[in-house]
């Protein structure tokens, strides 16, 4: 009975206890930007309430890469999760671009009653992937800006418009539109703007000011092209190597600062696209005949994307389904 007891308490004694970790996220989002400012902040919180176990270490500005290159050193161990569009994960579940297809909305109350339910659907969509997951957070609409106005499909096809690299669905999709993109890294594309490499490419506004791309266009389609959101993402084989308390800690935090983020960002995007027109671009209204086209080629454009199995049909048809719920409350 003696030996057993040593036994016991030996091993007990050996037993590992839960490793202290610092939590390393790569982001393109630059360096004083809300997000990076709410991931610091976060992890001087998650710091305290852990008594240094666990902490969050930011890299932001892409140092680390593209993010292909940042899931190959999260697989490896050298990073541990990402701040990302939504679109970086389309590798781990499919639908979660259901939120990124073109036209689908056209205002921010209808992106709201759509986030209401699938919210909830995508963070466990990258759970069964083996993701861990905080967000969708606010990334606003993308709009199309150019060096020439462009109202009608026909005007985008005369245009040199950037597409992101490392994008399949937005280069499947874009097709449909039958325009020859220019195929960049992000990092390229205010040199590409300067130099007249492209003159044409979409996004948020407050991506527009932040990265001084408004500064070499004169014209802002008044069309919300697409939604876009931002999702922070750790695999959860890292997280499994700190605590249960802990993670329940890191959960709370994280949770509860990424909803504020949200609502702060919406707050934001709303007035970037305010602000980038204040820069003097001019703003450029399609008529209902050219937006009924471009919504038909959007159309189009969804259809080729199931096809191609970048998103399930009912996926699609349960995004509709909520938003022709809500346009009929109206």
């Amino acid at each position: 009975m003696r030996v057993r007891t040593l036994v016991m308490v030996l091993s007990l004694g050996l037993a590992p206890l839960a490793q202290a970790l610092e939590l390393k996220i790569s982001t393109l989002y630059p360096d004083g930007t809300a997000a990076v400012n709410t991931l610091r902040a976060a992890s001087e919180e998650i710091s305290q309430a852990t008594e240094g176990r666990v902490t969050l270490r930011v890299y932001p500005g892409g140092v680390m890469g593209d993010d292909k290159a940042v899931q190959r050193r999260i697989r490896i161990g050298q990073l541990h999760g990402m701040l990302v569009q939504g679109g970086a994960l389309a590798g781990v579940y499919k639908d979660s671009q259901v939120l990124n297809l073109p036209l689908l909305f056209r205002s921010y109350d209808e992106v709201d009653a759509v986030r209401a339910e699938l919210d909830p659907v995508l963070r466990q969509g990258f759970a069964d992937g083996g993701w861990r997951t905080f967000g969708p957070v606010d990334g606003g609409f993308a709009y199309l800006m150019s060096a020439q106005p462009v109202a009608s499909v026909a005007d985008l096809q005369k245009q040199k418009v950037w597409l992101p690299a490392n994008d399949s669905s937005s280069a499947m999709a874009v097709k449909v539109f039958d325009v020859a993109p220019v195929v960049l890294n992000i990092g390229a594309v205010l040199t590409s703007l300067q130099t007249g490499v492209i003159d044409a490419f979409a996004a948020p506004p407050v991506a527009a000011l932040t990265l001084q791309w408004y500064s070499r266009v004169k014209h802002l389609t008044d069309m919300p092209l697409l939604y876009t959101y931002g999702v922070l993402a750790f695999d959860q084989r890292h997280l499994d190597k700190i605590s249960a308390a802990d993670q329940d800690v890191l959960q709370r935090v994280l949770t509860e600062r990424f909803a504020e983020l949200n609502r702060s960002e919406r707050a934001g995007n709303q007035q970037a696209f305010d602000a980038v027109k204040a820069q003097g671009l001019q703003s450029v209204t399609p008529s209902a005949a050219q937006l009924a086209e471009w919504r038909q080629r959007s159309e189009q454009a969804v259809q080729l994307l199931e096809q191609g199995g970048e998103i399930s049909p009912a996926m699609v048809q349960r995004a509709r389904d909520i938003l022709d719920r809500y346009r009929a409350g109206q």
